[in-house]
């Protein structure tokens, strides 16, 4: 008989991840009994592997491949089985948009802005209508203070919100949707964020005059943790920036850092400092991170194992490595329970505890084997991981440094200088191992990440770090870790300025990227270089990819999915106009900032033209942000002499009769006519730019942007005999009743109208009798809401692709098809 093979456990655990990774292509979910049928057949195949391991080495072999078999199906079965219990709690499509009295606790620590404050709360009971409804378990609200207009139009002064607490149990009318994020492509999925964050309903809390109050219940005993969370982030916060001037904005913004260094409130971080740290590749220091839980964790076991070996008692019952072990691994968890149990903080915890059983238990396992086994507990604990950015740089840095440490660690005398050597060697073979997958998942590669790190690490690790939590036991100390993270913030924004500070590339296909991480790890082992230099074709293809563009004559539109607002992309052959740049969501975010500049860098895209077709928020709010990157791009469009957007650039007025022709499409700007600015009562919408594109050919295709007009522009275009036919139409002021009239679609005569608009937004757009307009002359509607970003060439001009309908997964929101003919919502 042939001794059990030990690569057995191995086998399973290498079955266990690339079964959760392949439920995680599911597009639907299956249900729940063919999951149970998938797991009945894991253990005929299980057992079936432990037959075959008594036989001959064929047999075992066999078995082996029958072991990791086994493990796939396992897996996929139990995340199946978890993913559908967990969206059968789902919000139900009829409560969307209903006013429900929810009586609920505060679970987490709320944020609050500028605009308000919001709150993730613990359902107890929820009422409709005085009858009792089920809710998800936990949901995300914003209280609103000021005027607010509802999703009918209506202009509310809400109640401001008090000093909200966790733990507090309150009585709120909200009304409430599915989490519903902007999909465009290589963007963030938010609705995967919401589902590993247990949140499956967001909304509005109602605090208007005609709405029933927000009532304070009690205090809970309930999240005493986050309570603690949230009175150390506010007692930083009031002691480093609250008794700021202003005279000093350097130590203010700090106070952000500190806070989230010590609570995990990444919130708390100033936007315009995380550019700095995404630019120098710092970030990942910048709030609770995995090193920091680490570190923390041997600094705690150091401690517990002095303390220990001073009792001959304790050390008698139990060994003070072992103790000390087991302490670091507790404490560590401690520490990230208190810093908000992130999904970083719990794969690293879960790291930890899984290396301290193997190593309690006596065993001395190779480290490939740790590694799989370290791995595998993260994703038995949460799936999902497995498609967050997080966990591959995490694992990936840790295998090369399990890859190459033994190595490094005797190519160098014990000294402190070789030590140093030994340091530097290490940051330098994880910049080379991650910069190409960092280049996969952000499409963007820092430089002067290396240098940074170098004197971040041991920086923030050492001294800020420590500094920070020792004031949660005595205050002053924030004020040393505020004073010590300034001269290292001026090193940083000096690194951030220089010239390539970080390069940004477009975005290439998976199977390049997976040859440049390839590439990447290969040159960062200690293989003779005529081995190394391999790493060089498999890193081309990434470095060099470019995006396919139309050809010569074509033109193609990408409408991005921004919520309420207009942004669409316009590609030829060898240049770029972008109408519209997206609304404002709040002082720190805008469309610019988190979808269009993100998309045009993930593009390879150079904007030539920047035209804004009027002043409003919802069409101009991400225009400063898409400037700053496009340093190059014309600004054309309707705007005011004294709108901020003429300090950044001279804006060109688009006016009727302009023409341009790039590589052989025809650009013609229809309106507003040069009387029309001059009358200063006319509306914003009026003097929208009116924009015509043709592609080449006595056959032309074309498509027209309209922005915001209204049906008196409509009639003046039409009496002016304006070329309106166009295959594509931006639909007018986002399906507005005042827009879209008969006689001007009958003149447009689109096979397509785009629709760019919220979901469930407050103006309620588009509006069901202008879809019935569109139906009734048989128009295909296509709604960001439903598409997300929305594709459309010339060349191919009866087809549309939707980005939600490409690479479909089935965390993402499923939406309900519309009701009635008529297009209401439902």
């Amino acid at each position: 008989m042939v001794a059990a093979v030990p690569w057995r456990l191995p086998a399973w655990l290498l079955g266990a991840v690339l079964g959760a990774a392949l439920q995680l292509q599911q597009p639907v979910l299956w249900p729940g009994v063919v999951y149970g049928a998938v797991l009945v057949a894991a253990c005929v195949v299980g057992g079936c592997a432990r037959a075959a391991s008594r036989r001959s080495r064929w047999g075992a072999h066999a078995a082996t491949a029958l072991a990791v078999g086994a493990g796939v199906l396992v897996m996929f079965a139990l995340c199946g089985l978890r993913a559908v219990d967990y969206a059968a709690q789902g919000l139900a499509p009829a409560l969307e948009g209903q006013d429900i009295r929810v009586t609920g606790v505060v679970a987490a620590m709320p944020q609050t802005n500028e605009v308000g404050t919001r709150i993730r709360v613990d359902v107890e009971a929820a009422r409709l209508n005085g009858a009792p409804v089920t809710l998800p378990p936990r949901i995300d609200v914003a209280w609103y203070g000021g005027p607010f207009r509802d999703a009918a139009g209506t202009l509310d002064l809400q109640r401001p919100p008090p000093a909200l607490k966790a733990g507090d149990r309150w009585a709120l009318t909200v009304r409430l949707k599915a989490p519903h994020g902007l999909r465009n492509p290589h963007g963030f999925d938010y609705e995967l964020w919401m589902w590993e964050q247990g949140v499956q309903a967001t909304g509005y809390v109602r605090a208007g005059p005609k709405d029933e109050p927000p009532e304070f219940v009690t205090a809970t005993w309930l999240h005493p943790v986050e309570r603690a969370r949230q009175s150390v982030r506010d007692a930083i916060l009031e002691r480093l920036a609250g008794d700021q001037d202003g005279s000093d904005p350097a130590r203010t913004r700090v106070a952000g850092v500190v806070a989230a260094l010590v609570t995990g409130d990444q919130r708390a971080i100033d936007r315009a400092d995380w550019d700095v740290f995404r630019a120098t590749g710092v970030a990942h220091l910048m709030s609770i991170s995995g090193l920091h839980i680490t570190l923390f964790a041997w600094l705690a076991a150091l401690v517990v194992g002095a303390l220990w070996r001073r009792s001959t008692r304790l050390c008698l019952a139990v060994p003070a490595p072992s103790a000390a072990l087991a302490a670091g691994v507790v404490l560590a968890a401690a520490y990230a329970l208190f810093s908000g149990w992130g999904v970083p903080a719990q794969r690293t915890v879960i790291m930890l505890a899984a290396i301290a059983v193997l190593q309690l238990s006596g065993r001395r396992w190779p480290w490939p084997q740790v590694w799989l086994w370290a791995c595998a507990a993260v994703v038995v604990a949460d799936p999902w991981a497995l498609a967050q950015a997080g966990f591959w740089l995490s694992f990936v840095a840790v295998g090369i440094l399990f890859a190459t440490n033994s190595i490094a660690g005797s190519a160098y005398p014990t000294s402190a200088r070789h030590h140093f050597y030994a340091l530097i060697r290490e940051q330098w073979v994880v910049t080379l191992a991650l910069t190409p997958l960092t280049l996969l998942l952000f499409g963007q590669v820092s430089v002067v990440g290396f240098a940074a790190n170098l004197v971040a690490i041991p920086w923030v690790t050492l001294v800020v770090t420590p500094l920070a939590l020792g004031g949660v036991l005595w205050a002053p100390l924030w004020s040393l870790a505020a004073l010590s993270l300034q001269p290292l913030a001026a090193l940083l924004q000096w690194l951030a300025l220089w010239p390539w500070a970080v390069v940004f590339l477009p975005a290439a296909p998976l199977w390049a990227g997976m040859l440049a991480v390839a590439g990447g790890a290969l040159l960062a082992t200690r293989l003779p270089w005529r081995l190394r230099l391999l790493a060089f074709p498999l890193l081309w293809p990434a470095l060099w990819w470019q995006p396919v563009r139309p050809a010569a004559g074509q033109f193609e539109l990408l409408a991005a999915d921004i919520g309420q607002g207009n942004a669409v992309l316009v590609r030829t052959a060898t240049h770029t106009l972008l109408y519209d740049a997206g609304p404002r969501f709040s002082r720190e975010s805008d469309a610019g900032h988190r979808v269009l500049v993100p998309l045009l860098r993930a593009l390879g895209e150079r904007v030539d033209t920047l035209m804004l077709s009027h002043r409003d928020a919802d069409h101009t709010g991400g225009a400063a942000a898409v400037l700053a990157q496009q340093s190059h791009a014309e600004l054309v469009g309707s705007i005011e002499a004294e709108n901020t957007l003429q300090a950044l650039r001279p804006v060109q007025p688009c006016l009727a009769g302009q023409r341009w022709e790039w590589d052989g499409v025809a650009f013609e700007v229809l309106h507003p006519q040069p009387d029309d600015a001059a009358v200063r009562s006319v509306r914003p919408n009026a003097l929208s730019c009116v924009l015509r594109i043709t592609s080449a050919g006595p056959q032309g295709v074309s498509a027209l942007l309209v922005g915001d007009i209204e049906a008196p522009q409509e009639q003046a275009l039409l009496a002016r005999g304006a070329a309106l036919q166009a295959d594509l139409l931006l639909v007018p002021h986002h399906g507005s009743k005042t827009s879209s009239s008969p006689a001007f679609l009958d003149a447009v005569q689109p096979r397509t109208a785009l629709v760019q608009a919220g979901y469930r937004n407050r103006f309620v757009h588009p509006a069901p009798e202008v879809l019935q307009r569109y139906r009734l002359r048989d128009i295909k509607v296509v709604e960001s809401s439903r598409c997300g970003a929305a594709t459309w060439a010339s060349a191919k001009p009866a087809a549309i692709g939707c980005e939600r309908d490409a690479g479909r997964r089935y965390w993402q929101h499923q939406m309900v098809p519309r009701a009635d003919s008529a297009g209401a919502m439902p």
